[in-house]
């Protein structure tokens, strides 16, 4: 009896107990993704007293600020690694150097070694970030704005819990090992992921095809020159005008990488150079500016403003992934016009002495950046969106150097303490004045992308030939039925019968079959 074969479905089988996976992995991006963005401040300066005598103060700044350029070199390069590494694997990885970089920080003691644990520890950062997105771009629909979510949260944050760890330090140190426990935390959910991930199920991993591997590695170049400039901004002590000019340069490079690809991509690439440019630079200058030494209300007045912020952020990426639809695509502009909101809001209230009032800077900066990343990013792959997060990546570099040229150009000529407070103001200001600006610029971008976009959608007008009133089909005829307008229809009758023109191509004669018999056969 014949067997009928066995046809495998091209759909592999999800992994059992998903939701088991979903939940490890929910608090996995929760504990790694603000541990990575949290390795991009430079806080050494807040700590110079504690530095000893004996090493370069100046040197040893400048090598703590190695973290950021480590990171925003190793994303694209991890994001192309993807293709033949799990992501499971990377981000175990990835925070196993972090570990490492926090085990070694306590043995720092010389601008070599302090360079040395910063590198590693953007290394670490960098691959976080790729590998959790590439671990929840298949999963629940939830835990992809839940990245989204805490993506911004931690932009905004960033330079809050770099300082919190320093409040009342008796070492320096502590700078490079800021939440060893957090780590922990993490590195254990990371290993409890990878096994579970083996056990219970592979699921679909993510990675980039041909093309987005091409972007990725021409997102490498822009990033390398943008970590030289930095590099040689803090070494050689350019004056306000060269950073500002090269710093413009370097967005305006990034705007241009952005315009690669089609349309959707495109939108999600702009709204990812505009968050990093504008989202952490401008948070970590109101962080500074509303320290207890400025007469803000310190580092415990500003946990509410965040914390309030982050879930409202949190809760509009899950509104916009669960129910926006292909509607989402207008919403991008709409976030990024709240994050516009939210700068003038900084020019209105900053500084404040009662923390509750930047809860409307805060919420609208992180909630704005929330729509506009969850909104942009529903419709491309997962190449699309790891070169966008590059290009984030290095707008984040971009931003900082941006608002320092700003920063010196205000204080230069300083007198006096009172003065060098109103001169922070107001090169807040100007910032936020600047920044502005630029998401106005995106905006006007994304909202051509989104108009192509409908177009190239839209279905092409039908094409309708008159047919001549000779060959129109009488009237008795249906209308759309059979034949073309313009082209006679065949009936029952006419089949095996000439067509109209064929009586003047020349048919070969017919051939009468032959019969084979066996001499023809053994003849031939």
């Amino acid at each position: 009896m014949a067997v009928p074969p066995i046809h495998r479905s091209p759909h592999p089988a999800g992994p059992r107990l998903p939701w088991l996976l979903d939940a490890v992995l929910g608090l996995l991006v929760v504990a790694a993704l603000p541990l990575a963005i949290v390795a991009i401040p430079n806080t050494l300066s807040v700590v110079a007293k504690l530095l000893p005598g004996d090493i370069d103060q100046i040197g040893l700044v400048r090598t703590h600020g190695l973290a950021l350029p480590a990171l925003m070199l190793t994303v694209p390069l991890a994001s192309v690694a993807l293709r033949r590494v799990k992501a499971a694997h990377l981000l175990l990885a990835g925070l196993t150097l972090v570990a490492l970089s926090d085990a070694a920080g306590g043995y720092a003691g010389s601008e070599l070694l302090v360079g040395a644990v910063r590198v590693v520890r953007g290394i670490g950062a960098g691959l976080i970030l790729p590998a959790t997105l590439a671990a929840v771009w298949d999963r629940a629909r939830v835990l992809r704005a839940l990245w989204v979510g805490t993506f911004g949260l931690s932009l905004l944050a960033a330079q809050a819990l770099a300082l919190w760890p320093l409040d009342a330090v008796s070492s320096w140190k502590v700078t490079l090992q800021p939440y060893p426990l957090v780590t922990g935390v993490a590195l254990a959910l990371a290993a409890v992921h990878l096994v579970g991930w083996m056990v219970l199920g592979r699921s679909s991993t993510q990675a980039a095809d041909e093309e987005d591997r091409g972007r990725l590695l021409l997102a490498v170049a822009p990033a390398a020159g943008i970590a030289i400039m930095a590099i040689s901004t803090a070494n050689e002590g350019w004056r306000a005008a060269p950073v500002i000019a090269l710093a413009g340069l370097a967005v305006v490079g990034l705007l241009v990488l952005a315009s690669f690809g089609p349309p959707p991509n495109r939108t999600l690439s702009y709204s990812m150079v505009a968050v990093g440019v504008v989202l952490l630079p401008s948070a970590a200058q109101v962080t500074l500016m509303e320290m207890g030494g400025l007469g803000g209300p310190g580092l415990r007045g500003l946990w509410v403003p965040f914390g309030l912020a982050g879930l409202l952020a949190g809760a509009a990426a899950v509104a916009v992934r669960l129910f926006a639809g292909i509607a989402a695509r207008w919403l991008v502009p709409l976030g990024l016009l709240a994050m516009v909101a939210g700068l003038c809001s900084v020019r209105l209230v900053v500084p404040a002495a009662d923390g509750l009032v930047l809860v409307v800077p805060f919420t609208l900066l992180a909630a704005g950046a929330a729509v506009a990343l969850t909104a942009a990013s529903q419709e491309v792959g997962f190449g699309a969106a790891v070169y966008g997060l590059s290009l984030c990546c290095a707008g984040v570099l971009a931003g900082f150097l941006l608002g320092t040229g700003v920063q010196m150009t205000m204080l230069d000529g300083v007198r006096s303490a009172q003065e060098l407070v109103d001169r922070f103001v107001g090169a807040l200001h100007w910032w936020a004045l600047i920044g502005g600006f630029l998401l106005v610029v995106v905006i006007a971008l994304t909202s051509v992308m989104a108009r192509r976009q409908v177009k190239e959608e839209a279905p092409p007008p039908h094409e309708r030939t008159d047919a001549p009133a000779a060959e129109r089909p009488c009237a008795g005829g249906p209308a759309d039925g059979g034949a073309r307008a313009g082209t006679p229809r065949e009936s029952a009758f006419d089949r095996g019968r000439p067509r109209w023109g064929d009586e003047r191509r020349p048919e070969p004669p017919a051939v009468p079959p032959q019969a084979h018999s066996p001499e023809d056969t053994a003849s031939a």
